[in-house]
């Protein structure tokens, strides 16, 4: 197949073109590298720098006529999205609608949306927490994720589009950007291995941070593949159903590096969220999709990662 991959120079949707071309598809990446970067691309995968919310994308469905879309491209940041909740809207909304209307134009077989269990169930009193719980997004971010899949049900009804959708909780793993909720992860090894402190935020009540469900970006490129032909119109939970603090967290990265450098704490921000945590039942039953990588394991691969990239400057 022909898939077309949004945000594929990023993070997470790197490996997934990767992941894709090792399975014989063609993969076609548009990204404006705005956060992605060069250094990702895979040199088999066709690549437009290009912004979602550019009309000139249609050109580039009408030349490349994909199957399937993955759409991974986004604004990510929870703080950003409050402070700034218009430039979210342009990215998070109008970038949605505009690759759903080539979608439609240029017929699509199935869009694969990359939505945020991480933050759309908002401060649940159900955890773990399942896709039927409702909604209660406390950010700018998780409102339009949200409305990302509102308008996906309405392409369905209206056109006949089909959709997957995958909330991921906090995913982390090599090439990930220190920005961001999850990029905590890559924060705290970048700046350990520099020899300097860390701060931890919290809230007052919660000494040891936040409580989070971290899933490595090599288990989510599973939940990709699984999402070509199965979950067809329906959503799932991406993470692992096992809870971190974020001193736990820190714990395990210092332990690893061996730095032994206590962290600073500093208050919560805007829009953190005390507890999240994801049960995955429906995307095993449904998508035949599990988690294998535990946190010890795919934490040494960030490590290896910033280790790697250090070295070749």
């Amino acid at each position: 197949m022909k898939i077309l991959l949004t945000g594929g120079a990023g993070f997470i949707a790197s490996h997934v073109a990767d992941a894709y071309l090792e399975a014989g598809h063609d993969v076609v990446i548009i990204d404006n590298l705005s956060s992605g970067q060069l250094r990702n691309l895979n040199p088999k995968a066709t690549f437009y720098q290009m912004d979602i919310c550019d009309p000139a994308i249609g050109q580039v469905f009408e030349t490349e006529q994909p199957d399937i879309v993955n759409h991974h491209a986004a604004q990510v940041s929870v703080p950003l999205s409050i402070t700034n909740p218009i430039y979210d809207a342009e990215v998070n909304v109008k970038g949605v609608i505009n690759i759903l209307e080539n979608c439609v134009k240029y017929p699509v077989k199935k869009l694969i949306y990359i939505s945020s269990g991480g933050a759309m169930y908002g401060e649940a009193d159900q955890t773990p927490t399942t896709e039927t719980y409702p909604p209660k997004p406390l950010s700018v971010y998780a409102i339009h994720k949200l409305m990302g899949e509102r308008y996906l049900e309405f392409y369905h009804h209206q056109y006949d589009l089909d959709f997957t959708v995958l909330r991921y909780a906090n995913v982390y793993g090599p090439r990930q950007v220190s920005h961001g909720e999850a990029g905590v992860v890559s924060l705290f090894v970048e700046l350990l291995l520099a020899g300097k402190t860390p701060s931890i935020c919290r809230y007052p009540d919660q000494p040891r941070g936040m409580i989070r469900d971290y899933v490595y970006v090599g288990d989510v490129v599973k939940a990709n593949l699984a999402a070509l032909d199965k979950g067809t119109n329906q959503a799932f939970n991406i993470g692992t159903c096992v809870t971190t603090t974020t001193v736990d967290l820190y714990n395990e990265i210092d332990s690893l590096l061996q730095t032994h450098i206590a962290p600073l704490f500093s208050d919560a921000r805007k829009g953190d969220l005390r507890v999240s945590l994801l049960d995955i039942s429906k995307a095993k039953a449904i998508l035949n999709w599990k988690p294998n990588t535990n946190l010890k394991d795919g934490l040494e691969q960030v490590i290896a990662y910033f280790k790697q990239i250090s070295n070749n400057g």
